[in-house]
């Protein structure tokens, strides 16, 4: 009763998802988590090798995945995956943007060839992927789109200018896209993490960084990828989440409370 009961309330059997970013670590685990809820995941990466090994990694789990290279900055590469999806799959429910990129530097020093890198991946890629996706949605009668933000999203964070930037624009696209939406049965939303050990996140935390994180983070510790599966199936889900769209769940051990 219990394990039906969840199953139905929780579970995407059926669906098709394609994730943007899905080589990654953060995105990595969201794929898992889609497999694990039985949606098949269409892997969307810059490079065939990622793709490929995360494709293998959920074929393991028993899952039906596939996978296409995507260049985000491309509105045409973007239009091709759709197409790749729908060849693979015959249809998509469910986009999740997760691609991204961070950059840290003095506000007086940081290059504005980087700040235009950082907007084209973090925000550009989202705005021209939520039209795409979201114009096969309409027509198909209904799907669910998920945005990966930041607490950066609410908060200033030091030496990330462009990525603070890219993800509060991210929150407030995910909230105009909703509203736009609403009555035509695809919802959109957001997750914003806190600090977890993404690829982006690395090269920039030195221990003084980890250290004004940590008393910053009421839980004290760093995320775990997986702890952002329970958000997204909740988000995600036509059932549990079928009256949820324009809004935001903080998966970040309570840091932006601490500010709040």
């Amino acid at each position: 009763m219990t394990a039906e009961y969840l199953e139905k309330l929780f579970g995407l059997t059926g669906q098709t998802a394609v994730v943007i970013g899905g080589a990654g670590v953060l995105g990595g685990a969201l794929c898992r988590g889609l497999v694990g809820a039985g949606a098949r995941v269409v892997v969307a990466d810059m490079t065939e090798e990622g793709c490929k090994a995360r494709v293998e990694e959920l074929e393991k789990l028993g899952a039906r995945a596939g996978f296409c290279i995507v260049d985000v900055t491309s509105r045409k590469s973007i239009e091709e995956l759709l197409s790749t999806a729908l060849k693979q799959a015959g249809r998509v429910d469910i986009l999740v943007n997760c691609a991204g990129i961070n950059f840290g530097s003095p506000f007086l020093e940081h290059p504005e060839g980087q700040w235009d890198r950082v907007m084209a991946v973090n925000l550009k890629a989202v705005f021209q992927a939520c039209q795409v996706f979201a114009r096969h949605m309409v027509d198909a009668g209904g799907g669910s789109i998920l945005n990966i933000g930041s607490v950066s999203s609410h908060l200033p964070l030091s030496r990330v200018f462009a990525y603070s930037a890219s993800k509060a624009g991210v929150m407030n696209l995910t909230r105009n896209v909703a509203q736009e939406f609403g009555t035509q049965g695809v919802r959109v939303n957001a997750i914003c993490p806190g600090f977890f050990p993404a690829e982006q996140n690395r090269r920039l935390l030195d221990q003084q960084r980890i250290d004004n994180i940590m008393q910053g983070t009421p839980m004290r510790r760093f995320g775990e990828p997986e702890e952002l599966v329970g958000a997204m199936l909740l988000l995600l889900s036509p059932t549990a989440g079928s009256f949820i769209t324009g809004t935001h769940i903080n998966v970040d051990g309570g840091f932006t409370a601490a500010w709040f």
